[in-house]
Parts: C-alpha cells; sequence; structure tokens
C-alpha cells in the first residue's frame, strides 16, 4: 500500500492508502474543517524526519523528557515548554519544537 503525504491548511498528514482519492477521505474524516492544499504520494514506504530538523538534537532523549513534561503539565502546552526549559536548559523555539512534535504523535 502506497505512502502518502497530504497537507492540509495546518496539517501534514502522511498516511497509507489505496490511492489519492482514500488518503484525501482519511484526511478529511480527521480535519473535516480543512482543505487539502497538496497530496503526494512517496516514492518508498517509510518516511523519515530527522530530529536535528526539529530542532531536539543531542544526547538526551528529548522525547521522554517531553512527553514527561506533557505528563506533568497534563496536556498544557504553554505550561509543558517552561517545564521542558527548566529541565533541559533548552531555549524557548527548542522546547517548544520538542514539546509540539511530542503533542502531535500523541504523547
Amino acid at each position: 500500500m502506497p505512502l502518502y503525504e497530504v497537507e492540509t491548511e495546518n496539517h501534514i498528514v502522511i498516511t497509507w492508502a489505496d490511492d489519492g482519492d482514500a488518503a484525501s477521505t482519511v484526511v478529511g474524516d480527521a480535519y473535516p474543517q480543512e482543505k487539502v492544499i497538496r497530496l503526494t504520494k512517496r516514492p518508498r514506504d517509510t518516511w523519515v524526519i530527522s530530529k536535528c530538523a526539529l530542532g531536539i538534537s543531542g544526547t538526551m532523549d528529548p522525547c521522554h523528557t517531553a512527553r514527561d513534561c506533557l505528563s506533568k503539565a497534563e496536556g498544557d502546552k504553554v505550561h509543558a515548554i517552561r517545564l521542558f526549559m527548566h529541565e533541559t536548559g533548552a531555549d524557548l523555539e527548542q522546547a517548544r519544537k520538542a514539546i509540539e512534535s511530542n503533542m502531535v504523535m500523541g504523547w
């Protein structure tokens, strides 16, 4: 089954689907108020996102730390960012990227 990248006004969704119409349907079910602005069939069946591009590279485990901060903050993004900054010494932009990237993963 091919992998599709579907971009809406506010999201980029990566999904497996039989065809482009099925991929659009998946996104439409999840975000019915948003219009699909780009749909791309990926050339391979995997998707890779560089942690460095997200600003979360280094020796610490940002996912674990960010998820712990989100849990302590009970899902409050701003509070979780503050906790992440305090626990890791990250600047605001690094902390925001770490927290937001983990929020979309369903912490």
